[in-house]
C-alpha cells in the first residue's frame, strides 16, 4: 500500500511539474507573438492586370496568380484530397493535432531526422504568414500558441 501512495505521489507531482512547465512556457512566449488583427484580411499575391481603353482585359503578369475563391465553390473532392495530404484530423483539434507532434517527436527521437511533420494546416497559416521558416523549438511553440488562437477567432 506505500509503495502504491508513493508511486502516486510522484506521477502527481510529475505532472504538477509538467503543468507548471507549460504554463512557463506559455507566458514566456505570449509576449513575442506578432498580432493577428489583420487576421482574415491577409493580402493575397494577385498578378498585374493590363486593361485596353475599353475595359477588356489584355494580360496578366506575375509569377502567382491567385484569385480568391468561396469554399462553397471547390469541389468537395478537392478539400477531402487536401485533408488527406495535409491533416486528416483537420475537424477534430483545436489548430493543433498534439498525437501528430508526439508521432513526428518519437519518430525524430529515434532517427534523429525529421522525417514526419506534425503541423496542422492552421500551424501551417501561422507559419507560413506570421512566423519565420526557422526550424527551431522557439518557432515551434511560437506556431503552436498561434495555431491556437487563429482557431480561436476564426471557425474551420
Amino acid at each position: 500500500m506505500f509503495l502504491l501512495r508513493a508511486l502516486l505521489a510522484i506521477f502527481t507531482a510529475g505532472l504538477v511539474l509538467l503543468a507548471a512547465l507549460g504554463l512557463g512556457v506559455v507566458f514566456y512566449l505570449r509576449p513575442q507573438l506578432p498580432s493577428l488583427d489583420d487576421l482574415g484580411q491577409l493580402p493575397l499575391q494577385v498578378p498585374l492586370r493590363v486593361y485596353a481603353a475599353d475595359g477588356s482585359l489584355l494580360d496578366e503578369f506575375g509569377e502567382e496568380k491567385r484569385i480568391p475563391v468561396a469554399i462553397s465553390d471547390v469541389p468537395k473532392v478537392l478539400i477531402r484530397a487536401i485533408l488527406a495530404a495535409e491533416d486528416d484530423r483537420y475537424y477534430q483539434h483545436p489548430g493543433v493535432d498534439y498525437t501528430g507532434l508526439l508521432r513526428a517527436g518519437l519518430a525524430y527521437a529515434r532517427t534523429g531526422a525529421r522525417t514526419q511533420g506534425g503541423s496542422t494546416i492552421t500551424m501551417q497559416v501561422a507559419r507560413n504568414y506570421y512566423l519565420t521558416r526557422d526550424k527551431t523549438m522557439l518557432r515551434k511553440g511560437l506556431e503552436i500558441l498561434l495555431a491556437l488562437e487563429i482557431e480561436q477567432r476564426l471557425s474551420k
